[in-house]
């Protein structure tokens, strides 16, 4: 989690996770303000789990790698 300039960066645990809090922005600026105050979050910013690193050993060919459902 980040603050910077108004905007609040969540990273989730899930994909399910993300998109809940991103159907949910609205409520939660809005309780948000009404705990820290009006202007302190003015955006929120909602990143999805990270997808594993596919790179082993020292040697490494250029492409997408693996196709699932990471992109």
């Amino acid at each position: 989690m980040a603050l910077k300039d108004g905007e609040l960066t969540v990273q989730a645990d899930s994909t399910a996770w993300a998109t809940q809090l991103r159907l949910l922005q609205r409520d939660l600026l809005v309780k948000i303000a009404a705990g820290v105050g009006r202007d302190v979050v003015r955006r929120l910013k909602v990143l999805g789990p990270s997808a594993p690193s596919w790179r082993y050993g020292p040697r490494h060919i250029a492409g997408r790698g693996p196709r699932d459902t990471y992109g």
